[in-house]
């Protein structure tokens, strides 16, 4: 493969957020209507905790008060077609947010649902968001790079 097809590398953030009852924070992106987890690109001259804070915000309404990564994705399993129809390599960085503020928007800019899930929701999850789930999961305060 030469430089001209190699895939452009987004660094990227991605949030965990559950509710008291466990359940999971998703939502349904304008762009392609598939469910997911709030994410997205970091932008220039942005830090990863301003990225996440922004991301959420935008996509959710909520304000992240308390966050920890806990993986590190990269690699061609993180290989995505973008909404331009280009296709890149995320190197995203996970975060489970512990705390957070704010009242849930149903539908932003960039989203037309959110909503709080139970586990029997979650099939057809993007399988990179579905892996974050996973590792969340097994967690022990040790980065995860995948």
């Amino acid at each position: 493969m030469n430089a001209a097809e190699l895939p452009r590398i987004v660094p990227a953030v991605r949030a965990v957020i559950r509710d008291a009852q466990g359940r999971v924070l998703l939502i349904r992106r304008r762009d392609n209507r598939r469910w997911a987890l709030p994410a997205g690109a970091i932008e220039p001259f942005e830090t990863v905790q301003e990225a996440l804070e922004r991301e959420v915000q935008e996509e959710t309404g909520l304000v992240v008060l308390s966050a920890v990564p806990f993986a590190v994705y990269s690699g061609r399993s993180h290989r995505i077609t973008d909404s331009r129809g280009e296709e890149v390599q995320l190197l995203t960085i996970a975060f489970r947010v512990d705390r957070f503020g704010g009242e849930l928007m149903t539908e932003t800019d960039e989203t037309v649902d959110a909503r709080f899930v139970g586990p029997d929701e979650l099939a057809g999850l993007a399988d990179h968001h579905a892996m974050s789930l996973r590792d969340l999961d097994r967690f022990d305060g040790s980065l995860i790079l995948g």
